[in-house]
């Protein structure tokens, strides 16, 4: 079995995901996805992994808010772009994490918070560590059958969906209305996909208690890519 995952940025921050989506069996080869890493396309799933800003033209954002990074990685979202679609085309599971989320959102036509503001960085954004919060996960979606119901998650995301992309449903989002997680509307004849804006790969890491939203998705990703091969 062979996971494609886009590149973060970090080496540090690629092998959390790494060692999330292995968990220690050996059968399970994660492939490095990226703009300077050649044209992998043998993989039989993809997750789109974390990382800075998606730049504002992809969605038609202005280009002058809070906490904007310092330089745009425009390649980067031009890349995962193409790899998403290509991946939708092959109809291969895919799991979006935080970036991620927010880049299916924009490839399905929708747009992005691009910055929460002083109260929603209070609850939201990693400064200088992740936050934590509550998520209400709504019933009757593939994320409330996976995980169980609502739990506690990490944050680490100053910005959010904002108008919802064509044939996408949340499925989850904290009590301060942000969403927090996205999937098909209806994925009658799609692959799996699921997109979370939290970061299941460090709550794996540090040992977080809920297992619903790091482990659950995770087993449930790999019993999705086991039905496909």
């Amino acid at each position: 079995m062979r996971i494609g995952l886009t590149y973060t940025g970090s080496d540090e921050k690629h092998n959390n995901y790494v060692h999330w989506l292995k968990d220690g069996q050996a059968d399970i080869e994660v492939v490095k996805l990226s703009l300077d890493g050649g044209g992998v396309s043998d993989y039989d799933a993809l997750v789109l992994s974390g990382g800075i800003d998606i730049h504002p033209s992809f969605y038609g954002g202005g280009m002058d808010y809070d906490h904007r990074p310092g330089e745009w990685q425009e390649g980067r979202d031009e890349f995962e772009k193409n790899v998403l679609e290509r991946a939708w085309e092959r109809r291969i599971p895919v799991l979006g994490v935080c970036r991620g989320l927010q880049l299916i959102n924009v490839c399905c036509g929708g747009t992005l918070v691009q910055d929460l503001g002083p109260q929603g960085d209070l609850r939201h954004q990693n400064t200088p560590a992740d936050k934590e919060h509550d998520v209400k996960v709504m019933e009757g979606t593939l994320l409330h059958e996976v995980s169980g119901g609502g739990g506690w998650i990490n944050s680490a995301h100053h910005q959010a969906i904002d108008r919802l992309g064509k044939g996408l449903v949340v499925n989850c989002h904290a009590d301060d209305g942000v969403i927090e997680g996205v999937e098909w509307a209806h994925p009658e004849g799609r692959a799996f996909m699921l997109a979370v804006q939290w970061h299941p790969e460090r709550m794996y890491v540090r040992g977080y208690k809920d297992l619903g939203f790091y482990k659950a998705v995770r087993d449930r990703f790999i019993e999705e890519i086991k039905k496909q091969l």
